[in-house]
């Protein structure tokens, strides 16, 4: 059978231009030849000395800078296909464009955002004094069990019990300390943003985890892991301390030592410690005198809070102590404050009429944690947080700390 069968074969011809090679079989002989066409013309054919082909120029010499202009190198670093440059020029003008747009749009700051409002202690304590802790009631615990010579010795020779009137108040701090903090509860979501943003100066909220929580001393990214053996009575006199104007400058100052590049140590997970420490006096009844003088239990127990941290400020500032003896410090402050609480409540009361005079900034610790202030200087500070009301509000709930934690004198 007689015949010419064509077969056409693209490839990529000088600078990426396609060439097409044509191949014909003449079948009868058996006999093949390939012909190369460029740009759909037959350089074999018609070429000329001048570079024309059948009286066309089919190549000249053109200037870098013209190729730029008319984006023709971009087409062939491309490999011709100038489809798909047009695609990526389209998409870059609208990626401009939106660029553009960005530059008309005013960006909001975190602190423009509306932060949550802050809490006061009183606030705080009264949403416990409200709430119903009638489970925890039912394993409550509020003093140390003594049996044969040591309940017969405790009774003729140890503290004076806690009066009547003030049980409920004293149950309602047990409750609180075996209370978890809860994402639900709008309260406990203020009184952690509160802390955070009066230790930091900021004014706008932070997320409820993340690693900012380390840069107040919590151990990780949630606060509330650090809560064991306190509960949120932890949170809560860290809210006091914070509050208080009074006492807010040495907050600060506690705060300001905890970033020390040599001394620093966990603010936080500290002030859980002196909560703890509080706890274990309130139970075994050696605050109850002072509780039954100034017929409170909740301000009572934040002045010892108080009274032991400045303590402890005081021994790691002039001592220069580093996290290492941190077990050691706490072991101190502990036993000082369960062997004499009246003295540690003195030292606070004196610390506060020198900075109320003007002086409290020019007391180095050394001098005034070996101060002794007059009798007459021992008048007790009345606390803001309402203790007497909340003896009229009936306290239905309180639990006792985990045993195991008791007597330890360590960062939790």
């Amino acid at each position: 059978m007689e015949g010419v069968v064509a077969v056409a074969v693209h490839t990529e011809g000088l600078n990426g231009l396609p060439q097409e090679c044509k191949q014909t079989e003449d079948l009868t002989n058996g006999r093949s030849k390939c012909t190369t066409i460029l740009n759909g013309l037959n350089p074999g054919n018609g070429i000329k000395e001048n570079g024309n082909i059948n009286g066309i120029p089919y190549l000249r010499t053109v200037p870098i800078s013209a190729l730029k202009q008319n984006g023709l190198l971009q087409s062939l670093a491309a490999g011709g296909n100038q489809t798909k440059t047009e695609e990526v020029s389209s998409e870059v003008e609208r990626a401009q464009e939106e660029w553009d747009a960005l530059e008309s749009i005013q960006p909001v700051l975190a602190e423009d955002l509306t932060p949550s409002p802050l809490i006061s202690f009183n606030e705080a304590l009264q949403h416990f004094q409200t709430t119903d802790l009638g489970d925890l009631l039912k394993n409550i615990q509020p003093t140390i069990r003594r049996s044969g010579f040591a309940a017969i010795t405790h009774f003729l020779f140890g503290p004076p019990r806690l009066h009547k009137a003030l049980v409920e108040e004293r149950d309602l701090v047990f409750a609180i300390a075996q209370c978890s903090l809860d994402n639900g509860q709008s309260v406990h979501m203020r009184v952690l943003q509160t802390i955070y943003r009066k230790l930091t100066c900021t004014r706008a909220d932070c997320p409820r985890y993340g690693p900012h929580w380390e840069n107040v001393g919590f151990q990780g990214s949630d606060p509330a892991t650090d809560l064991r053996g306190t509960g949120f009575l932890g949170l809560m006199h860290t809210l006091y301390f914070v509050m208080d104007p009074e006492i807010l400058p040495l907050a600060r100052d506690i705060y300001k030592l905890s970033q020390h590049p040599v001394q620093n140590f966990p603010f936080s997970v500290m002030s859980i410690n002196m909560t703890r420490i509080a706890l274990h006096a309130l139970r075994e009844e050696v605050l109850s005198k002072e509780c039954n003088r100034r017929q409170q239990v909740v301000a009572v127990l934040n002045d010892f809070y108080v009274a032991m941290f400045l303590h402890l400020y005081q021994l790691w500032k002039s001592q220069q102590k580093t996290i290492s003896d941190s077990g050691h410090v706490l072991k101190e402050v502990e036993l000082l404050a369960k062997k004499n609480p009246k003295q540690i409540l003195k030292r606070l009361e004196g610390y506060l009429k020198e900075r109320r005079a003007g002086t409290g900034h020019r007391t180095s610790p050394d001098m005034l944690s070996h101060s002794n202030p007059s009798p007459g200087d021992s008048g007790s500070r009345a606390g803001s947080q309402g203790g007497k009301e909340g003896k009229e509000i009936n306290f239905t709930g309180v639990c006792e700390l985990p045993p195991e934690m008791e007597g330890e004198a360590r960062l939790i």
